[in-house]
């Protein structure tokens, strides 16, 4: 047996250590200053897109073979991590180019892979996703949007919503009905373009966090694609969509998990430095309680969220690990819930101050709501693990 030393069966590598200090580093540097102005003007972090693009971590996902830096799902994990700990709106361009891309990356053609991956994985395209409709939510299978086909063509026609970075991104994966008989298998997957004719979005949605994120409806009129833009199979499309959110669901965990991270470093700087009755707020032992369960749980948070990142890893490398989806749905039900718990704990802890927004944590309370909500809100987790039991 190898000395106790080289036991790393469960912590990661020396390389994920040093990419989350450079990130860390980075976000503090480049993304934390901005934070505050991007909630309030409610307006995209330009200046995080610029900083992730230029240090390669915009989409560190897309392989080495297409340009991209080949990261691994907890590498991946660990970037979203640590820019969500400063700026939640910020985590979601690593986190959607991956959503928006993982349908080409699993089921794409060679000359579809090689066409948008290289342009996401050189920060000259973001890449979005497009299931949600206004009448299917949970029921994304109840999808309205048409494909129908056109000689060498498919002409798209219907209205998306909740679409993440909408009008930002060049790129959006599709979901829409090309055969209306068969309900889930009767879907396909496309990639559409920002400058495709009858690509138009709606207004900004006006939302309680992540406003620096912007949430647009996407409306197709007439949108006319080569066939050849169509993702896998006619008809593959929802089985794509929901492998997709296997994968991606534990990037929403690891979001959840970098707001609390960071809810809970601030809120522990703050009651060190705060003083009542004479003595810091800290020495009282109902707030060392406060601030133990809320360590404990984002600890658990990330354990879980660790081990579903490196099975995520494994099946992507086609290892046969069945439960992956519920992996998927426990890291991120339980993450979110967490997230909601820890930064209303530390609005709690800051007091008055807390309620303010010359202090970050209600931001972060208000960013974290959302968690539980997208990627498929923490109900439609439950039934997909009562499902999926291993």
């Amino acid at each position: 047996m190898a000395g106790s030393a080289d036991f790393d069966l469960y912590r990661p590598s020396e390389e994920h250590d040093m990419l989350r200090d450079a990130v860390r580093s980075l976000a503090e540097a480049k993304i934390a200053p901005y934070a505050a102005a991007v909630d309030e003007e409610a307006r995209f972090p330009r200046e995080a897109l610029d900083a992730l693009t230029a240090n390669d971590l915009h989409a560190v996902h897309v392989p080495e073979s297409y340009g991209g830096a080949g990261a691994d799902a907890l590498a991946t994990v660990i970037v979203i991590e640590e820019v969500a700990r400063v700026c939640a709106s910020s985590s979601l361009i690593p986190a959607v180019n991956k959503l928006g891309s993982l349908p080409v990356i699993l089921s794409g053609s060679e000359e579809l892979k090689k066409k948008y991956l290289g342009p996401l994985a050189k920060g000259d395209a973001m890449f979005s996703y497009c299931l949600s409709e206004p009448d299917a939510g949970s029921d994304a299978a109840g999808m309205k949007t048409k494909a129908v086909r056109d000689g060498d063509f498919y002409v798209l026609n219907g209205v998306k919503r909740w679409i993440t970075n909408a009008g930002e991104s060049e790129f959006y994966t599709v979901m829409a009905v090309t055969d209306p008989e068969k309900r889930s298998k009767g879907i396909s997957a496309f990639v559409v373009e920002k400058s495709d004719e009858g690509v138009s979005f709606g207004a900004p949605e006006k939302k309680l966090g992540i406003k620096g994120s912007p949430t647009r409806e996407v409306y197709l009129d007439n949108v006319r694609i080569p066939a050849d833009r169509m993702i896998g199979a006619e008809g593959t499309g929802f089985a794509t969509a929901m492998k997709t959110l296997d994968h991606t669901r534990i990037t929403i965990a690891a979001q959840a998990l970098g707001i609390a991270q960071g809810a809970l470093d601030y809120a522990k700087g703050y009651v060190k430095e705060r003083k009542q009755f004479g003595k810091p707020v800290a020495d009282f032992q109902g707030i060392q309680f406060m601030l133990a369960d809320m360590a404990m749980k984002i600890e658990a948070a990330r354990q879980l969220t660790y081990a579903a990142a490196a099975k995520s890893e494994r099946v992507a490398a086609g290892g046969g690990e069945g439960d992956l989806t519920f992996q998927g749905a426990a890291a991120k039900c339980f993450a979110s819930d967490v997230a909601m718990e820890v930064t209303t704990d530390a609005v709690q802890l800051l007091g008055g101050y807390g309620y303010t927004r010359d202090y970050p944590v209600e931001r972060m309370m208000r960013d974290a709501k959302i968690t539980q909500i997208y990627e498929g809100t923490n109900q439609v987790q439950r039934i997909v693990m009562a499902r999926n039991l291993p």
